[in-house]
């Protein structure tokens, strides 16, 4: 991810100019257009277009903005499915449903609006998992448990899933994606003159463009957003 964005950076920097990097811009849109690949309308329904959301500061806000620039970055109307990452939790807090239940409403207004057709979830235990179904109105359709923490899936989580027909899927993914202090130092890294103390990472979102009949990865890529604070 470091690697990624850092020669995104770059190379946006190197186009620019000079001169746009010494403003105080209040809004930065990076983009290297040659690096995404928009979809054609006309071969949409043979892609499945997957997503997984790490959202780095605590705002339920953020997966709306993130799934909304996803679509427009690929070209598409809609995702086929996004998986929520755990949000941060404070030192010494547990993660529980309450914390969870804003993040959830927030996709299930998306799915309602037709802007994701399945949502699904990561690092839900079995207690966790069954808490969110029963309450949730879009029940999760997948939920990924990480291989670092299990070589075998726990057979409560197992013989849950298999009874509502959720669907469970392994990662490897670090408890942390991106850490604010990283970020900071590849943005100082790459462009001149910015402050890089003052951005904060808000999510990354990680995407995949999958050919349905053959089950190969047409492209993939990154899309990150952060804010520069005022003060």
């Amino acid at each position: 991810v470091r690697d990624c964005i850092q020669k995104t950076l770059t190379e946006w920097s190197s186009k620019i100019g000079q001169e746009q990097n010494q403003e105080t811009l209040e809004v930065l849109e990076c983009t290297v257009a040659q690096a995404i690949e928009k979809i054609n309308p006309e071969e949409r329904d043979e892609l499945k277009v997957s997503a997984k959301l790490f959202i780095v500061g605590s705002n339920s806000s953020s997966i709306r903005d993130a799934v909304h620039l996803a679509c427009s970055a690929l070209g598409v109307a809609q995702l086929d499915s996004v998986i929520i990452a755990p949000p941060p939790v404070e030192d010494g807090t547990n993660l529980s449903l309450e914390y969870l239940q804003p993040y959830w409403k927030e996709l299930e207004n998306l799915v309602q609006n037709k802007k994701i057709v399945a949502i699904g979830t990561s690092d839900l235990d079995k207690t966790l998992l069954e808490q969110l179904y029963l309450w949730a109105q879009v029940k999760p359709s997948s939920n990924q448990v990480n291989l670092a923490s299990c070589c075998v899936m726990p057979p409560d989580l197992t013989a849950f899933a298999k009874e509502c027909d959720i669907q469970l899927l392994t990662h490897n993914d670090p408890k942390e994606l991106l850490c604010e202090a990283s970020f900071q130092e590849v943005l100082q890294e790459s462009i001149q003159n910015v402050k890089a103390n003052k951005w904060i990472p808000l999510w990354l979102l990680r995407y995949s463009v999958i050919v349905k009949s053959r089950g190969i990865i047409k492209s993939k890529g990154y899309i990150i957003q952060a804010k520069r604070n005022a003060s």
